[in-house]
């Protein structure tokens, strides 16, 4: 999503916000919560978002958002949030099972239709969620007159889904993430962490299957990609090695990112007016498309 939202900077009227109150839903300790938006904030910047060419902000700082996640939410089926298997996912692995978390769907639908997006860089494991964005832009539409932009969701096939350590897509939420700008011997333990199967050096292996081959996708040059694919087709593949050249692929990757990160959060107070600034800017957005909805559901009398 971070890739795809910078790579477009330059060709679209960019919204990018950090979700906070998303957040919400597995975070419960303040100091945390509050770090952890000024890092996610900083990550972006040193990353190479340019607030001055996207909307840029904190997703708390701008409150229509919660009123339209409940005008939203008074025309939603239960049947279509219950159906929502991001919900089921995240409780069996052990997340209390908050309403909020329940009502997750409704929260990111309301994020999406307030700035009348028209496409949406998701990843496959959220789909199902702008799914749910475009059928109750649909039924509000129906019911109350054109209103919503129905948005269409955008999936680059390379960063689809990134796997984890575990195999599984990468999550904060599971434990198997590869932080960033993770550098030295911290994320040469999590590279090494990766899980691989227990088949010899010598005998065949099928990468499409492998995890850490799919990582190395991400980074590797398309030369050097198949050349490990010819060692994991024909024999010769050692997982070993390939995780020390991951380990030296993501390493010099970030490098940059790394620096440039280190001086934004020297400056956190910087951080804190361009979110600002940013949240003024698409507050001048969302008034405007809350004002319709008030208007179209009987509200303003």
């Amino acid at each position: 999503m971070m890739k795809t939202m910078i790579a477009n900077m330059e060709n679209s009227d960019l919204y990018v916000f950090i979700v906070d109150l998303h957040a919400l839903t597995s975070v419960q300790d303040r100091e945390r919560l509050a770090k952890g938006t000024i890092e996610a904030a900083a990550d972006f910047l040193a990353l190479g978002l340019d607030p001055e060419k996207c909307t840029f902000w904190a997703q708390s700082d701008v409150p229509e958002v919660c009123e339209l996640a409940w005008i939203l939410s008074t025309c939603a089926p239960m049947g279509l949030m219950e159906r929502c298997h991001s919900y089921k996912d995240k409780v069996a692995k052990g997340i209390d099972a908050s309403l909020g978390l329940f009502s997750y769907p409704m929260l990111m639908a309301a994020d999406i239709l307030l700035y009348q997006a028209d496409q949406v860089p998701v990843g496959k494991d959220q789909k199902q969620h702008l799914e749910v964005a475009r059928d109750i832009a649909q039924k509000f539409n129906h019911i109350f007159g054109e209103t919503f932009v129905v948005p269409e969701p955008f999936i680059s096939e390379v960063t689809a889904t990134v796997p984890g350590l575990d195999g599984q897509k990468m999550s904060k939420s599971y434990g198997n993430t590869i932080p960033i700008f993770l550098d030295g011997k911290p994320l040469k333990k999590k590279v090494m962490a990766i899980a691989t199967d227990a088949t010899p050096v010598e005998d065949p292996k099928d990468p499409d299957t492998c995890n850490l081959y799919a990582m190395l996708k991400l980074f590797a040059s398309p030369e050097r990609l198949q050349e490990v694919r010819d060692l994991y087709l024909n024999g010769g593949a050692a997982y070993g090695y390939i995780k020390l050249e991951l380990l030296d692929l993501i390493s010099d990757y970030y490098a940059d990112a790394r620096r440039k990160k280190a001086e934004f959060l020297a400056d956190p107070e910087m951080i804190r007016v361009i979110l600002q600034k940013g949240a003024e800017r698409a507050r001048e957005k969302a008034t405007v498309t809350l004002d319709l909805v008030r208007d179209r559901v009987g509200l303003k009398y």
